[in-house]
């Protein structure tokens, strides 16, 4: 099993280099937005902060996203999000799951 630290540096970092923004609820949700389209629609959803690649680079944003997993609670999770219309679930890929990782990891 990969440490923390491991899928930080490899799967989110791989997916945070592609990703339009990123999205916060300021609690548990963590998401990486893929497209265009989701990033208006977590617009729509009032998440704040948002922040976007001509906001931040790649590793500014993945700094942000290490801050975030450390300061959320125990429910936490990032997933990368893309529009997918036919099917929406099969648009979300879970890079960290609830309980991946216990709190002193």
């Amino acid at each position: 099993m990969s440490t923390l630290t491991e899928v930080f540096d490899t799967l989110v970092k791989e997916r945070v280099s592609e990703a339009k923004a990123i999205a916060f609820d300021t609690c548990h949700k963590i998401y990486l937005l893929m497209d265009n389209e989701q990033v208006e629609l977590m617009r729509t959803y009032g998440y704040d902060p948002l922040i976007t690649k001509e906001d931040a680079t790649p590793d500014v944003m993945l700094a942000t996203l290490q801050e975030w997993y450390e300061d959320s609670c125990g429910l936490r999770f990032i997933e990368a999000v893309s529009t997918n219309h036919e099917n929406p679930n099969a648009g979300f890929e879970t890079l960290i799951g609830q309980g991946d990782f216990a709190e002193d990891d």
